[in-house]
């Protein structure tokens, strides 16, 4: 007896069938320590000491850093998040909490 293999083409996924991404970007400002901000991402994206720090330097110095990339409901609640994290108590003149924008994954930083 002999027996017949049968293979499938492989499925062609279309660009446009995919989900679309969107980035957390985390803006600098000056009215928070970096202290803050290692101990925001730790507790927000569960980011290790060293990633959280990583982004604390990448947003003091260039002015933003990509803090994940997911999908759109995942991205405005990460924004969110840092948005309602609250003024950073070690600096008088913190009145808030930091700034974050999503945008999409395709675009240009």
């Amino acid at each position: 007896m002999s027996q017949t293999t049968t293979f499938r083409e492989p499925e062609v996924v279309e660009e446009r069938d995919l989900t679309p991404l969107y980035r957390v970007v985390l803006l600098d400002d000056d009215d928070h320590t970096y202290d803050y901000v290692v101990e925001m991402l730790q507790k927000i994206f569960v980011f290790t000491l060293q990633e959280a720090y990583q982004h604390a330097v990448e947003v003091d110095t260039r002015g933003r850093t990509v803090l994940i990339t997911c999908e759109l409901a995942e991205a405005q609640f990460g924004r969110d998040q840092v948005q309602t994290y609250g003024p950073d108590w070690r600096l008088d003149r913190s009145k808030g909490s930091m700034s974050a924008i999503v945008e999409p994954a395709g675009c240009e930083s």
